[in-house]
């Protein structure tokens, strides 16, 4: 009589066996046996504990089946192996979210309803190479996590600007960083992603080894696996200067005039970085401006914001300290717990541009004088040559931008409220401030279809915004290494390939 092994039996096919894949829970029963102890349900406090820590109430209020805590990229590839599998015996039954830092605010970006969520918050190492000339980190670091630890070495990474933002989803799509002007977008950095497949097979993405996923990753979001480490090239830097000065609205035509400038500026300054905001209060119907100021050397007021730190002042921040600081002063504008609205627009340099932009705000924010505790704001951000060419000397990203563009600015739009029977009207106003501000940027011929990925809201199309070449190349990568779509069906979440 042969003999029968036990040990050939592994956690998988003991689930089979046992009928975990054949009820609705299924896949979450399957991942309790093979990832003991990281798989919580309902009511449980790391269960809870993952829903709370979501930015947007939107996200917080998605109810996952489970959520599975994992700290490995072991871990990662053993839990898509078997959602992979159990979406192929049930369909429907296995859909699953991957969630890093959890700060992109619609419903669904990174949190599932009856489904799977994937929280990689303990994959957050932080890991300088020997000679300090790169450091590998988790996706589910918050920046301010990786910043403490790089202060202390008197190195730098190009990563993101907000201290409770998660390193995963700023990075994949694109991100912005005070040092883009000197290195690009976030993105541009990378030069190596550690890459679960849907497979399961765990792989390292460059330049050199599968060149094809390393640059659809640069911008790509979520569509083609899940990255559990980045690599980025760093650098020297000590502390800076920065903060935040507060004017009043009397001065926007000023303002306007010196973002013009300054972006277009033929030499532009490579250490500067700008986020120039008008900030609507509608208890009193009135804006005030609010622009935050970096320098990425300790060199106080460089001239190359003259014409913004010479403008008359109500307050103002400034001061000489290290990134965390920084970082941590913009996290608190953006406090949690509150429902939450991002939206996007790309536009030609024009001051012209940016006054249009405001009296369309000021115009459809009126609909929103009712909401309660409303706050509402339009950011400016200078998107030069300076930054959008840096690719194109580090192997190429998958944004779409480049020099031929010209100087362009990015502007976001975030608004916060409190009830929900508020969303649709704030989503209304929203829509029709994009839909005017495209007719007016046609108009003025500076109408650019790119949409900065990590301020899209749920109803753009950032993917499509990267020009249909790049689609078609990201579309093609999908298909060798997704060929059944797992990340396109099967992870609905975020900004997908495929309408």
């Amino acid at each position: 009589m042969a003999a029968t092994s036990t040990a050939a039996a592994t956690p998988i096919s003991t689930a089979l066996a046992n009928g975990f894949l054949t009820q609705g829970k299924t896949c979450c029963a399957a991942l309790s046996l093979v990832l003991s102890g990281k798989v919580s349900y309902p009511d449980s406090t790391v269960y809870n504990q993952s829903l709370l820590s979501y930015w947007s109430v939107q996200e917080e209020t998605v109810d996952p089946t489970c959520v599975v805590s994992v700290s490995s990229s072991k871990d990662v590839a053993l839990a898509v192996f078997i959602l992979n599998l159990g979406g192929k015996v049930f369909p429907g039954e296995c859909d699953f979210a991957v969630r890093s830092g959890g700060h992109t605010p619609f419903a669904g970006a990174a949190n599932i309803q009856q489904g799977i969520t994937l929280d990689l918050s303990a994959l957050n190492q932080v890991t300088p190479s020997a000679d300090l000339s790169t450091v590998t980190i988790g996706p589910g670091n918050r920046w301010e996590h990786v910043y403490l630890q790089l202060d202390a070495l008197g190195i730098a990474i190009a990563g993101g600007r907000v201290a409770i933002v998660g390193v995963g989803g700023l990075t994949l799509g694109g991100g912005v960083s005070f040092f883009s002007p000197r290195y690009g977008f976030v993105c541009d950095s990378i030069v190596r992603f550690e890459v679960v497949l849907p497979s399961g097979l765990i792989v390292n993405a460059t330049e050199s080894s599968y060149p094809d996923l390393w640059l659809a990753l640069k911008g790509g979001s979520n569509n083609f696996g899940i990255v559990t480490a980045f690599e980025a090239t760093a650098f020297e830097q000590g502390e800076l200067w920065g903060g935040l000065i507060l004017n009043e609205i009397s001065t926007k035509d000023a303002q306007f005039a010196a973002f013009e400038a300054l972006t277009g500026s033929l030499d532009y300054d490579p250490y500067a970085a700008l986020i120039n905001s008008y900030i609507f209060t509608a208890a009193t119907n009135s804006w005030i401006t609010a622009s935050n100021l970096e320098y990425t050397k300790a060199e106080a007021y460089p001239a190359f914001f003259d014409n913004f730190t010479s403008l008359p002042q109500i307050y103002n921040t400034l001061r000489i300290s290290n990134l965390t600081d920084f970082t941590i002063e913009l996290a608190a504008d953006d406090p949690s717990g509150r429902r939450q609205l991002f939206a996007t627009g790309t536009y030609g340099n024009s001051a012209q541009m940016m006054s249009d932009i405001f009296d369309i705000a000021n115009s459809t924010a009126q609909a929103l004088l009712n909401v309660a505790n409303l706050a509402y704001s339009l950011s400016f951000q200078p998107e030069p040559t300076i930054i959008t060419s840096k690719a194109a000397t580090l192997g190429g990203n998958s944004l779409g931008l480049g020099e031929s563009d010209g100087n362009l600015f990015n502007l976001l739009l975030t608004v916060s409220w409190d009830t929900q029977a508020d969303d649709a009207l704030i989503n209304t106003q929203a829509k029709s401030l994009f839909a005017q501000a495209e007719t007016a940027a046609k108009q003025l011929g500076v109408y650019n279809e790119y949409l900065y990925l990590n301020y899209a809201a749920s109803w753009q199309d950032p993917i499509s915004g990267y020009g249909s070449v790049v689609k078609a190349r990201l579309q093609a990568v999908s298909k060798k290494y997704d060929p059944t779509g797992i990340f396109q069906t099967q992870v609905p979440g975020g900004f997908k390939l495929f309408d």
